[in-house]
């Protein structure tokens, strides 16, 4: 094989071709590291969202199972607001 300025040439397209794989290859693995990362970090805090509205839920259950016992009229308008849907605001 010569060595001419075509197969100089090629040669060095070849490792530019390499080296650039390479980068793109760095940037890839970083990138896909990040986002598993921040996959992570929502699923942890989705888990400890769903936690909390179960312990409202289990609360605001402890509430109306004790106005059913005490009958408390101020008590029965806050649970009645709560439960009921919100009404958008009149123009």
């Amino acid at each position: 094989m010569k060595n001419d300025a075509t197969t100089t040439l090629l040669n060095f397209v070849l490792a530019v071709l390499v080296i650039l794989s390479l980068v793109f290859a760095g940037f890839y693995v970083y990138r896909t590291h990040v986002a598993l990362q921040l996959q992570s970090k929502l699923q942890t805090e989705s888990q400890m969202t769903q936690a909390g509205f179960q312990r409202i839920q289990a609360l605001m259950n402890e509430v109306v199972a004790y106005n059913s016992k005490a009958k408390n009229p101020e008590l029965a308008q806050i649970i009645q607001s709560i439960q009921s849907p919100q009404q958008p605001a009149a123009k």
